[in-house]
Parts: C-alpha cells; structure tokens; sequence
C-alpha cells in the first residue's frame, strides 16, 4: 500500500490548453480518492497522468514516496480499471487475469493461487473458463476488477467503471466496489461524474471544475459546507437553491430575516431545508412559491415553484434587497401532495442557510 501526492500539477497541449491547472492533493495510505466533475472537468486526464498514460507538463506525482514523473506505467505499480473493461475476447476470464502475472515472469502456482483468490472474492469461481461474450456487463466488471486485483499494487484507479451497467446494476456494483476496497485496504482513486456514486464511495472527495479543484473534503463536510456556488448546486440532487442578495437584506416579502453582507451576495439552501408552513410560523427564510411542477418519487416529493407576491401586493420587478423571480425547489415527503398552481409558503432555519460572495467563489459563512 502507498500514499499518492499531487504538487502543483499541470497539463498543457499544443496551442496552449490548459487541462489541468495547478492541483494539489494527498490520497493517504488505504484511502479511497474520488474525483468528481462534469465532463470535462479533467477528472480522467488527471487519473491518466497518476497511471503514466499522460505525460506531466509540470509539477509532481509521488506514489509511495518515490516520483513517477518519468516511470514508465508498467513500473508504477498501479492497476488500473476501465471503464469499457478491456478484456480479451478469446481469453477464457481465468487467462484474462492471469495474463499480466505471466508476462512479468511470476512463477505457475502463484498465479493460480491469485486469480482462484480473486475469483473467490469477487463471487466470479464458476466463471473461470466463460470467455468475456458469455458474461453479463456486471460480470465483465468482475473480471476487469479481477485482473487489477491480482496485481497485489500498491493503488488501484478506477476510471468510470460503472458507466456502462444499467442504474440497477450500478448501485450493486458500487457496494461490491467499496466493500472490496475496505476489504483489501489498496489506496484508491475513483474517477466518476454522477455526485451520488462519489458520495457513497468516497473517503476523501476531490470536486473538479474546470482543471482546478473546487473543494476536497470528506462528502458529508463539502455536502454539508459547500466551498463555492458550484460545488453546492453540483453534489446534491436536486441541487441547491442559490438566490442573489445584497447590503440591504433579502426585502419585505421574506419575513423578518436579514443578513448583514458587505455587498452583493448569493444565498444558498438546500431543497430538504425548506418546509411547508402557515403565515405565522416563525423561520429564518420564508418564501411563498406557486407550484410549477411536482414530480413524485415514491418517499419524497420534488415542488418546483416559483416566487409569488405577498396577497394583495401588485406584481413588481424585484427592488434591490429582494430575490428577484426564479425557481425554487423544495423537498417535502412523499405523502404531501399541494397542487400544480397552488400558493404554498415554505421556511428554512437560519442555521440551514448557506451564504456565498457575488461571484460565488467563497463562502462568507465560514
């Protein structure tokens, strides 16, 4: 087992396209690394470059106390899962994971040893003379998993394996994953794009945008505590609310909340922190929305709503201080059921709120 460290690194092609920016990260020694972000966040070019497959225009890549910058990937000692899981198709599964201990010279019965092991683990025993079409894609993902695993390397990367399986088989597989990992204690990096996986996977969460790092946390502290607008409107579904304050409060229409900011400002609150309430209900937000949409999911409800006016008020464009129109999504329980059209008022605690700068780079609430 090893730690990977990440200084300063970067990934320019030709004209000058940044792909990476300049990040820095640790994966300790057994932890289980996820980077999350939308396409072409650079999650897998960064994955590629920590496996040899993509050069380093600058900066460091230590696994295990020694810099791969110029090491060849066979060298690193890394094993690495695809996401299209690169089996043999005339290979039976035995030979697909015993092909790389033959051909780093390990002796017969240890290679037996290692992929009955693995096969073992993995629940795939009976499938060892199967070749990859007479397998399922779960199955498949096995054997793939199977082949890294006999490696016995100091850090498995996963490059979306899950992607190809149906939403069923995912959820499976991504249990089977974490449960192996912890098993096997292999330092881990995880690349993916759907939030959810990486929540449920991840020790450490590594949130790109862009070629930069947004946030690295544990998942429950970025859910939690978002660093910035993109982080929170990214992990967690449906996203964030984010609504544009300024100096002079959120305006008349919300009840008595007011929040002392140096400028402009975003507010942030989760769909699950609003609740349904009635006029007089004390909160830190209160809003009063016009059900636009509703989608039911079986033990939740999603209302999509927009901002109404306050009864008797004349519908106005927002003044400075007030959240101008938009939509707001709430989650409420399964069983309550407002209609389309409906004027419902929802509140949030103070202690639920998030608050952003204007540019939605930092948090202002610490």
């Amino acid at each position: 087992m090893a730690n990977v460290v990440l200084r300063d690194v970067r990934k320019t092609y030709a004209g000058g396209v940044e792909a990476i920016k300049g990040i820095d990260f640790e994966v300790g020694d057994g932890q289980f690394c996820v980077l999350v972000g939308p396409s072409g966040c650079g999650k897998s070019t960064l994955l590629r470059m920590v496996a040899g497959l993509e050069t380093i225009t600058s900066g460091t890549i230590d696994i295990g106390g020694r810099v791969v910058n110029e090491i060849e990937p066979a060298d690193r000692d890394i094993a690495m899962v695809f996401q299209n899981y690169a089996l043999y198709p005339h290979m039976s599964v035995y030979n697909n994971m015993a092909y790389g201990l033959r051909n780093r010279g390990v002796p017969k019965p240890e290679i037996d040893a290692r992929v009955r092991e693995a096969a073992q683990i993995l629940e795939i025993a009976p499938m060892l003379e199967r070749k990859p079409r007479q397998l399922s894609g779960g199955q498949r993902q096995r054997v793939a998993m199977g082949r890294a695993i006999v490696r016995q390397p100091k850090v498995f990367l996963f490059d979306e394996p899950l992607s190809n399986l149906d939403a069923k088989l995912r959820i499976a597989m991504r249990v089977e994953i974490r449960k192996l990992q912890r098993r096997l204690k292999t330092t881990s990096i995880y690349v993916t794009h759907d939030q959810l996986e990486a929540m449920t996977l991840a020790d450490i969460l590594v949130v790109m945008n862009g070629g930069v790092v947004e946030q690295i946390g544990k998942p429950l502290d970025i859910y939690s505590k978002p660093a910035t607008t993109f982080v929170a409107s990214f992990i967690g579904a449906p996203p964030m609310n984010l609504l544009p304050v300024n100096s002079n409060g959120l305006g008349p229409l919300l009840g008595d909340l007011r929040i002392d900011v140096p400028g402009d400002a975003i507010l942030g609150v989760r769909p699950e922190d609003f609740a349904l309430t009635g006029p007089s209900t004390p909160a830190g937000l209160a809003l009063e929305l016009t059900v636009d949409a509703i989608e039911r999911v079986g033990a939740e409800t999603f209302v999509y709503g927009k901002r109404a006016q306050a009864e008797g008020t004349p519908a106005v464009s927002a003044k400075p201080g007030e959240l101008p129109p938009g939509e707001i999504i709430v989650r409420l329980p399964g069983d309550t059921a407002p209609a389309i059209g409906e004027r419902i008022r929802v509140t949030a605690a103070r202690d639920k709120l998030h608050l952003f700068a204007a540019d939605g780079r930092s948090r202002l609430d610490g």
